[in-house]
């Protein structure tokens, strides 16, 4: 199948460029179109993706976040895909904006409807507080321009339940849920006694790890906080003498940081939550917001805790039970096993089908 991808932009390998590796893969030979592409810090496989515009854009492999009122442009001036069967947009910005000549389906592959458009409150402290009015006001029209852009897609994916009820929300469209690939195959349990609990995310405002941190305090069971961000700073300024943050790890470092685990704590609500998966994989309970992604991940009682209330007491709570709890690492593992990234190319590769033969049942 002659199969076109669109991405947002390719300036670093993180979840949803590993989605593109594995559209590569359901789809070999495919085109792949983006904005921004920073060849030296993505896999070769990337080496001959088109960029637009922007790529001559001083400083926007670097700062292409800051670009953001130009990104519909940047697919909008492009020329109509042709010469394929279909074109797939992975998107959680504008990718699904992308021009499709007559006749060839597009599925889009969404990890979530533009979250600076549709959760700014969330979002903002993000920004400067010098600019945070004017671009409020902006994405109103973002949000005009975003749901009108969805009309263009012939079938939406969705990469969790929770992202599904957001494009039938915002977008007026019905999604098939398509769990992103996890490497279940690399994150596996390894019999290793296990002893402390872990946190794997960017340090940022949504993903809440300063309640993770505060949770820990006075606690006698070591966390390990894993990323950066603009607030690890200030995390690292509160965090009491249990708690440690690093960066930089290799996959497997964390691969043993995840087996050696009591837990996983992740009080923030993601659209997936790739990390939770991993983490699971490894035979990893997972305390979690009973929101977002981790409602299709966690199995409360079974495979982790899910908390109603985002709130240091209900994390310490759930944390000192976790600690007393007996659970069996290989069940934890196969349930995550549902994520795998050969499950995915499948499901993704029989949608395609479906459009390209005519058969659709969305």
């Amino acid at each position: 199948m002659r199969a076109a991808i669109a991405h947002e932009w390719l300036v670093r390998y993180a979840g949803s460029e590993r989605v593109v590796s594995n559209l590569l893969a359901a789809f070999p030979g495919a085109r792949i179109l983006t904005t921004v592409l920073e060849r030296d810090r993505v896999p070769p496989e990337f080496a001959a993706a088109e960029p637009s515009f922007l790529q001559h854009v001083p400083g926007a492999r670097s700062h292409h976040e800051w670009l953001l009122p130009l990104l519909p442009a940047a697919w909008l001036l492009r020329r109509p895909v042709s010469g394929v069967d279909i074109v797939v947009s992975s998107s959680h910005s504008c990718a699904k904006a992308v021009r499709v000549a007559a006749g060839i389906p597009h599925l889009c592959y969404c990890h979530t409807p533009m979250r600076y458009a549709w959760f700014f409150e969330e979002e903002k402290e993000r920004l400067p507080a010098a600019v945070r009015p004017p671009a409020r006001v902006a994405m109103r029209g973002f949000r005009r321009w975003d749901a009108a852009s969805s009309r263009g897609v012939t079938r939406f994916a969705a990469n969790s339940s929770a992202v599904a009820e957001r494009i039938a929300r915002f977008y007026g469209r019905e999604a098939v849920v398509v769990h992103p690939p996890v490497r279940t195959e690399f994150f596996t349990p390894g019999g290793r006694e296990r002893d402390g609990f872990v946190f794997v995310g960017r340090l940022v405002s949504y993903k809440r790890p300063d309640v993770v941190v505060e949770a820990f305090r006075g606690l006698p069971y070591r966390l390990t906080v894993v990323g950066d961000g603009h607030l690890a700073p200030a995390l690292r300024r509160a965090a009491p003498p249990n708690v440690r943050l690093v960066s930089g790890l290799s996959d497997e470092e964390l691969r043993e940081l995840y087996r050696s685990a009591q837990g996983f704590v992740f009080p923030g609500v993601e659209d997936f939550g790739i990390a939770m998966a991993e983490a699971q994989a490894c035979g990893v309970p997972v305390i979690a917001a009973a929101a977002g992604g981790a409602l299709d991940i966690v199995a409360d009682g079974e495979t982790g805790w899910l908390l109603p209330r985002v709130e240091p007491a209900a994390v310490r709570r759930a944390v000192v039970e976790a600690a007393g709890a007996a659970f069996d690492p290989a069940a934890i593992s196969r349930s995550a096993a549902r994520f795998s990234e050969e499950r995915f190319r499948a499901e993704i590769r029989a949608l395609a089908e479906e459009l390209v033969h005519g058969v659709d049942r969305g």
